[in-house]
């Protein structure tokens, strides 16, 4: 079994009891999507509610990378948490764009801006359900 040229790294800090910093370095395909995914599951398991996924060091992000992240903002939502994309690479930034899941899950500079956005989310009012 070939070893893989580009492994993925995921480093998992806790800015906050509720707030998984995630920091991803390699690239985000379908050979290391699984790693990924692991993380952002125990991380869920363990009571986080918010996500920050530091993209700065991914140059190359397919389709599964954004499932896993479409995947984790659908589950956070439900908690109710959040999910952001820190500093994603211009090529991760221009596929992020290009499917529109910059629109949907918030892209920040920072990971302070991130924490920002989480806050200002928890401050906010929840919305009625229908």
């Amino acid at each position: 079994m070939p070893i893989a040229q580009d492994p993925l790294s995921v480093e998992v800090t806790l800015p906050r009891e509720d707030v998984a910093l995630v920091t991803v370095e390699g690239y985000l395909d379908v050979d290391t999507a699984t790693e990924f995914q692991h993380h952002l599951a125990n991380q869920l398991h363990h009571g986080r509610r918010h996500f920050l996924l530091d993209l700065s060091a991914v140059p190359f992000m397919d389709s599964s990378g954004m499932n896993i992240i479409l995947r984790v903002y659908q589950e956070a939502r439900e908690l109710p948490g959040s999910v952001h994309i820190i500093s994603p690479t211009p090529a991760v930034r221009r596929i992020l764009d290009l499917t529109g899941v910059s629109i949907t899950v918030p892209v920040s500079e920072s990971v302070d801006e991130a924490l920002k956005r989480v806050d200002r989310s928890q401050a906010a009012p929840a919305e009625p359900e229908a």
